[in-house]
C-alpha cells in the first residue's frame, strides 16, 4: 500500500478547509441529494463527498456507508488531490499497486474508485466528490462530465457557506455595535439630562429673581440660553428614541379604537396656542396595531408637519386605508413642502433642512427614527411633494 502523499500547499489548503467550519458538522439535505444522484448516475453503491483533515477523511455526506470518517492515510481521496488529472479512476483496486494491500480493499471490499477534487476558487483542492463499488467498473464520458459538474456545485455550496457565516458574523458585530450605541445613548441621555434640566430651572430663577433689573437684551440672552437647553435636550432624547427602538418593535400588539388613539395622538401632538386644523378618517373602528411604535411613528411625523410648517393655520390630514395585509396610512400637510434635491436624504440620521416655524434647527433625529421603525415592522415609506407646497408621508404597516 502507498500511503498518499501531502500536497506541498498542504498547511495552506488546511487553513482553507478549515475556514468552512464543515468538519464534524452533522449531515445536511443538501450534500445527500448530491451523493444519491452520483449513486444513481454512476450505479455505484456508494458515494461520498469529503474533506481531508489533518490525520482523518471527514465524509460530509457519505451515501451507502454507515461511518463518517476515516484514516486519511489509507484514502483512495488523498491520491485524487493530489492528481493532476480532472479525475481520479482506479477500475480495479486490487491490481493497483498502490491499493492492493489498503485496508480499505481487504476488508472493506473497496475495488472501483471514481474520485473528482473540490477546488475552490483559489485553487485549493479541499477533498472530493467520490464513489465506490465493490467490483469492478468504469464510467462513460457523460458520466465523467455530470460528476465534474455536480463536484462544482458541491464546492458552491461550500462558498455560500462562507458567505453565511462571513453574514452572520457581520451581524453580531453590527448587533454588539448596536448595543454599544444604545448603552452610549443610554449614558449620554442620563448624564446630560440632569445638568441640562439644572441650567433651564437656574435661567429661570434669574429671570424671576432679577427680571426688573435686567435689560431686554440680556432677557434676550437668558432666552437663547433656554432655546438652546431645550434644543439640546430634544436632541438627546431623539437619539435615545433612535437606539432604543428595537423594544418599541418587540412589544405587542393590541387591539384598539382608531379614533379613541388618534384623539391621543392629537393630545400628545398639539399645544395650547396654536391654529392647527387636525383632520383624520372617521368610521375607521377598531384596528389590530403596536400601539407604542405606530404612536412613535405618527408623533414624530406629525410634530415635524407642524414645526416645519409656514402658514399661519396649519392643516393636518391623516388618511387612514387598509387591504388585505396592511394597513396605510398617510400624514399631509399644507407646508412648504420638500425640495425634490433633498427627498433622496430626507430620512438619513442627522440630516436635517433648514430651521423650523421658531427658528430652530432640527436635530435630523426624528424621519431616521421613523424609517427605522417601519422597516423593523415590516413597511415601507415614502414622501411626496408638489410645486405648491405640503408633503404626504405615506406608509404600511403589516397587519
Amino acid at each position: 500500500m502507498k500511503v498518499p502523499a501531502l500536497p506541498e500547499n498542504e498547511k495552506l489548503r488546511q487553513n482553507a478547509v478549515n475556514q468552512y467550519q464543515l468538519l464534524d458538522t452533522l449531515p445536511e439535505q443538501s450534500y445527500n441529494e448530491i451523493t444519491a444522484l452520483v449513486s444513481l448516475i454512476t450505479d455505484a453503491p456508494i458515494s461520498l463527498i469529503t474533506l481531508l483533515d489533518q490525520d482523518r477523511n471527514f465524509l460530509k455526506s457519505h451515501h451507502g456507508v454507515p461511518f463518517n470518517q476515516s484514516p486519511r492515510d489509507i484514502s483512495f481521496c488523498g491520491h485524487a488531490i493530489i492528481s493532476d488529472d480532472p479525475i481520479t479512476i482506479i477500475e480495479d483496486a486490487r491490481t493497483d499497486e498502490r491499493f492492493k494491500d489498503n485496508p480499505l480493499v481487504t476488508e472493506q471490499n473497496a475495488v472501483f474508485y471514481a474520485g473528482v477534487p473540490l477546488v475552490n476558487p483559489d485553487g485549493y483542492r479541499l477533498g472530493t466528490l467520490c464513489v465506490f463499488d465493490v467490483k469492478p467498473n468504469s464510467l462513460n464520458e457523460k458520466q465523467i462530465q455530470t460528476i465534474r459538474v455536480l463536484a462544482n456545485q458541491v464546492v458552491s455550496l461550500f462558498e455560500q457557506r462562507l458567505v453565511n457565516l462571513e453574514l452572520i458574523k457581520l451581524q453580531e458585530e453590527l448587533l454588539l455595535r448596536n448595543e454599544n450605541l444604545k448603552k452610549f445613548a443610554n449614558v449620554v441621555s442620563h448624564d446630560l439630562k440632569s445638568p441640562l434640566a439644572n441650567i433651564t430651572s437656574l435661567i429661570d430663577l434669574v429671570e424671576k429673581d432679577l427680571k426688573n433689573q435686567l435689560t431686554s437684551e440680556s432677557l434676550e440672552y437668558l432666552e437663547y440660553l433656554k432655546g438652546s437647553s431645550d434644543s439640546l435636550r430634544e436632541y438627546i432624547d431623539g437619539l435615545l428614541v433612535f437606539y432604543m427602538n428595537s423594544e418599541l418593535v418587540e412589544s405587542s400588539k393590541e387591539l384598539v379604537s382608531f379614533k379613541e388613539f388618534m384623539e391621543h395622538i392629537k393630545k400628545l401632538c398639539l399645544t395650547k396656542g396654536e391654529e392647527v386644523v387636525f383632520n383624520y378618517t372617521k368610521n375607521v373602528g377598531d384596528v389590530f396595531i403596536n400601539k407604542s411604535a405606530l404612536s412613535q411613528i405618527l408623533v414624530n411625523l406629525i410634530t415635524n408637519a407642524i414645526k416645519y410648517n409656514d402658514k399661519d393655520k396649519v392643516v393636518l390630514d391623516i388618511v387612514f386605508s387598509e387591504n388585505d395585509s396592511d394597513y396605510i396610512f398617510e400624514v399631509n400637510d399644507n407646508g412648504p413642502g420638500i425640495s425634490q434635491d433633498k427627498l433622496e436624504y430626507i430620512f438619513e440620521l442627522f440630516s436635517s433642512f433648514g430651521e423650523d416655524r421658531n427658528n430652530n434647527k432640527g436635530t435630523g433625529i426624528g424621519l431616521a427614527t421613523v424609517k427605522k421603525l417601519i422597516v423593523n415592522l415590516g413597511g415601507q415609506v415614502e414622501v411626496k411633494t408638489s410645486e405648491n407646497g405640503g408633503a404626504s408621508f405615506v406608509f404600511n404597516l403589516k397587519k
